[in-house]
């Protein structure tokens, strides 16, 4: 069984940033997409970001704006989420995502995507 936990959410003041971490106890992480997702309140789960299974091809969302890099790192079985430029609008729980195939492209879709973490919660101050 794959356990997803996600640290590294806090309080920001706008323009500050954050680092997220997501650390899989899974074996088989490496050859897995892995994403970020995010949900506000009153508000759908939406994708934020993605990594495929070599660490070798990102996507991310339009609204994203280069502001945000994700990145993993096999070895410690761990995907990051690195905010920069943070926006009262990026407030959200961020949940971090494990792609059901493997050797897979990146999907944007919440149905591709296997196992979630608990959430990490982001609140942004203006």
């Amino acid at each position: 069984q794959v356990q997803l936990v996600e640290s590294g959410g806090g309080l920001v003041q706008a323009g500050g940033s954050l680092k997220l971490s997501c650390v899989s106890s899974g074996p088989t992480i490496s050859r897995h997409a892995m994403a970020w997702f995010r949900q506000a309140p009153g508000k759908e789960r939406e994708f934020v970001a993605g990594i495929n299974w070599s660490g070798g091809s990102t996507e991310y969302a339009d609204y994203v704006e280069a502001r945000f890099i994700v990145s993993r790192d096999k070895a410690k079985n761990t995907v990051y989420l690195q905010m920069n430029s943070l926006k009262p609008e990026d407030t959200a729980v961020y949940y971090c995502a494990q792609d059901a195939r493997l050797l897979g492209p990146i999907p944007t879709q919440t149905r591709f995507y296997e196992y979630w973490g608990q959430g990490t919660q982001v609140t942004v101050s203006s």
